[in-house]
């Protein structure tokens, strides 16, 4: 065991793949085909290596994002994995350029890969290194944009494999087929589950208040970013209007973002993607603010790290379970009765399976 506090870094390596997805993954905005992905190796002189993956949602930003990430790791060369230091020190690099977009995307990379290494260093899964400790997670299973008889399907199938909620795209041509879609699920699984809907940023905001009042009755957990997500006045209008919660922060690109949305009371809860809010380290910033304003946490995607960062949040709510680079795993994540389960090994668990990533490799 090499003392996590001594490693150095000597190179980050970056790999571009595009993962097929067993199904496309259709929303009301766009439709993603495969999942682009940028893999990153933070290697050290001391031997330990730590890891973790960028999702480009398209295939037109895994060639820049993958550049940019090699740039970043190659100015790093030489210093010490101190995550709260490496980012003071990227976001004095890059303080006129601005660190939104890919920029934020690549060094958020780095900064998970550096707190891999660290856990794996000190022999300690990252919950432990962050002082929590293992503990149910429960998750939801995350569906794409179906018909009425494709989310009676989703449900059922969620259901058997033991999940209490799930989450179904919507933003059809008319409220009629979102409201179809619903009760569908309803009436697969009944009450027991928990269902959530998304309208990614789909909606202008008068079609949203219309839209979400008559998805009110429906005992929804949530409705989540009905329309842009950086028009925080636009969404507090109309959770102003809507009795459901209202649920935005995929898209919040790091703090600043997260704080301005909470300053509006443009969401009644908080979901955080560990990419855009800026890797482990701008996680731990947002879970404090998040819990100064006494804001559910849940998760976006990339639930091999947001597992272990959810057991540290005070107000964590929902892991998404949205397996996109399952494909390139030794270990994908695994649910087990509805709940997150930890990995025994040290780090996060990310592992790659190297004859895939071979495949896949653009």
């Amino acid at each position: 065991m090499v003392p996590a506090h001594n490693l150095t870094i000597r190179e980050v390596r970056v790999r571009a793949v595009q993962v097929p997805l067993a199904e496309p993954l259709k929303t009301a905005s766009g439709e993603i085909l495969t999942a682009p992905l940028v893999l990153l190796d933070l290697l050290t002189t001391e031997g330990v290596c730590g890891t973790s993956y960028l999702f480009c949602y398209t295939p037109d930003a895994l060639e820049p994002t993958a550049q940019a990430a090699a740039n970043i790791g190659a100015a790093l060369t030489g210093d010490a994995v101190v995550p709260f230091e490496i980012d003071a020190k990227l976001r004095q690099r890059f303080r006129l350029l601005g660190v939104q977009g890919l920029m934020t995307m690549a060094m958020a990379g780095i900064d998970m890969a550096a707190w891999d290494a660290l856990a794996r260093a000190a022999g300690l899964p990252l919950v432990s290194l962050l002082g929590g400790a293992p503990k149910p997670i429960p998750a939801y299973a995350s569906y794409g944009m179906v018909d009425a008889k494709g989310a009676a399907k989703a449900a059922e199938k969620a259901a058997g494999a033991g999940f209490r909620a799930m989450k179904v795209k919507i933003g059809h041509a008319d409220v009629a087929t979102d409201l179809a879609v619903i009760r569908a699920v309803r009436s697969a699984v009944g009450d027991a589950m928990a269902v959530m809907v998304d309208y990614n940023q789909s909606l202008s905001v008068p079609q949203a208040v219309a839209r979400t009042r008559a998805l009110d009755d429906e005992g929804l957990h949530w409705i989540e970013e009905p329309t842009v997500a950086e028009d925080f006045e636009g969404h507090a209008a109309i959770a102003d209007e809507t009795a459901t919660p209202i649920q935005m922060g995929e898209n919040w690109w790091g703090l600043p973002d997260m704080a301005k949305c909470v300053a509006a009371g443009a969401s009644d809860l908080a979901m955080i993607d560990v990419m855009k809010i800026g890797g482990v380290t701008g996680w731990l910033k947002a879970a404090a603010l998040a819990e100064a304003n006494g804001l559910p946490v849940s998760s976006h995607i990339f639930p091999e790290v947001s597992g272990h960062l959810l057991a540290i949040t005070p107000t964590r709510h929902w892991l998404e379970h949205l397996d996109l680079a399952a494909e390139v795993l030794t270990r994908p994540v695994t649910i087990e009765g509805g709940d997150f389960v930890f990995p025994e090994t040290p780090g996060t668990g990310i592992e790659w399976d190297e004859k895939a990533v071979a495949r896949h490799e653009v």
